[in-house]
């Protein structure tokens, strides 16, 4: 059981949703190379179908899938938008119908966890029983859980919005969690200083283009070794792309390390007291 947990419209639907078609079909489109395939349940309950759809088009055009990727993903997915229909985990009916109908799945998502229960978001004791809900229900499902959460304005405004302690309401959420992820905005010193070689550019991204870039982190990890950050760029339609971005100072570093090294080099060999160079080649 895991949580997502990021600031408004920091693109956690779309990460999510392209992370439910790695998982159902394979077509790994966001690097997270999942262990096994098998069905998706996604719980949307923010977005009508009409985003929903929108959504998943943007992911097929931009990532150019096949009609058979299409044709696979719409049979492995279950998207449900649940949007103005009372869903309530904490409801013992809705909770025993959730667990029939996900039987099997090898993963549910919840978008977002704040629309699926009546509880107190800030009460440590009942976010403790929302999650000991959430470990029922993955336990009689066998499917693994991934519920969306947004960050506390705080912790957002302070730049703190990748810490584990950063979403909003009682630590229950993320102490309970086995895994806790974040995505944050790229931030106006690093758009200074990283450069999107994917795009073929030698400049950094600057401010104009920053709000296109998203950093994955990953605070709480209980079950396997650190994992390094990863950087999206939201391409069109809002898709995400996982690039490599490269730190300008040392490109700089490095460049002048080369130079320096070239120099030197060339010196010795105007310079090597009579000995003989041979070339391997």
């Amino acid at each position: 059981m895991g949580t997502l947990f990021a600031p408004g419209a920091t693109s956690k639907s779309f990460w999510a949703l392209q992370a439910a078609l790695a998982v159902a079909t394979g077509i790994d489109t966001v690097g997270i190379e999942p262990g096994g395939h098998g069905r998706v349940v996604y719980l949307a309950a923010e977005d009508p179908a009409i985003v929903l759809q929108h959504r998943l088009r943007a992911i097929y055009l931009g990532k150019k899938l096949s009609a058979d990727d299409a044709y696979m993903a719409q049979e492995r997915i279950d998207l449900l938008s649940v949007v103005g229909k009372g869903l309530d985990i904490g409801d013992d009916e809705q909770r025993k119908g959730l667990i029939e109908y996900c039987t099997g799945s090898r993963l549910i998502i919840i978008d977002t966890i704040s629309r699926a229960h009546h509880l107190d978001e800030n009460s440590n004791g009942e976010m403790s029983q929302l999650l000991m809900m959430l470990e029922m229900i993955a336990g009689q499902t066998g499917a693994a859980i991934l519920f969306l959460h947004h960050i506390a304005k705080a912790m957002s405004r302070a730049g703190d919005g990748d810490s584990q302690h950063a979403a909003r309401g009682a630590g229950a959420l993320t102490d309970n969690a086995r895994m806790g992820a974040a995505l944050s905005r790229m931030a106006a010193g690093e758009a200074e200083q990283m450069i999107d070689k994917d795009l073929g550019s030698v400049e950094p991204v600057g401010p104009d283009n920053r709000a296109r870039y998203v950093r994955m982190s990953i605070p709480k990890n209980n079950y396997s070794a650190p994992i390094p950050d990863r950087w999206y760029r939201r391409d069109v339609g809002g898709v995400l792309t996982p690039v490599e971005l490269t730190d300008a100072e040392k490109i700089a570093e490095l460049e002048k390390g080369a130079k320096a090294y070239a120099e030197a080099s060339g010196g010795m060999t105007n310079n090597n007291g009579g000995w003989t160079s041979v070339a391997p080649f």
